[in-house]
């Protein structure tokens, strides 16, 4: 019970006042399972990027913190290829920094912070994060091919398009009747008998 009113006002402040470059929202009619969208902050690899993201509410919500992780690919450090981030907020004491006074809103803002100021000593992605260390300038490279692969905007549009057209040449195709293979065959055969 104290989840659901408390994922409503949550809710309804994210709609009203969502904080910059973030957008969150009810996954059709489930009030457990949320989707959020962040945007790749401005002079950070992942810039003009959308990176769609899935929150899983915990029953024990707001005494255990949110399952949270990117549905979209994303070159960093702290987030594996499962989308897994890793970050204090998001775990419980003693190993984490979760409090009930935090909310969805605070630690979407949070990946967004770790987004442009990755944590390389605390990774989930050993290569990336000693590249990051190491190697910068490679990481950002690395990163950018990324964001413009996975998180671009006019990837997201010329696939929507794309899924459009495909449904359109579904519907026509079920509009138009379907002959059987061997209908031909036997129109053939009987006009031949006709003709002799």
């Amino acid at each position: 019970m104290q989840r659901a009113s408390r994922l409503k006002r949550e809710l309804a402040l994210l709609a009203a006042e969502p904080p910059p470059g973030v957008t969150c929202w009810q996954d059709e009619n489930q009030l457990d399972d949320l989707r959020a969208q962040i945007l790749g902050s401005a002079d950070t690899p992942y810039e003009k990027g959308i990176f769609n993201l899935e929150i899983v509410v915990p029953e024990r919500y707001p005494f255990e913190p949110p399952k949270i992780r990117f549905l979209t690919p994303i070159y960093h450090p702290n987030i594996d290829s499962a989308g897994r981030i890793c970050l204090d907020v998001l775990k419980l004491p003693p190993k984490g920094a979760w409090r009930p006074s935090l909310n969805i809103s605070t630690l979407l803002t949070s990946i967004q912070l770790l987004m442009a100021e990755p944590n390389p000593d605390d990774p989930l992605m050993a290569d990336i994060s000693s590249e990051y260390k190491y190697n910068k300038q490679l990481f950002l490279t690395n990163a950018k091919e990324w964001t413009k692969k996975y998180a671009s905007q006019q990837k997201r549009a010329s696939k929507a398009s794309e899924k459009e057209m495909n449904q359109s040449e579904m519907s026509t195709k079920e509009s138009i009747p379907q002959k059987r293979k061997g209908s031909n065959i036997i129109k053939k055969e009987k006009k031949s008998r006709l003709d002799s």
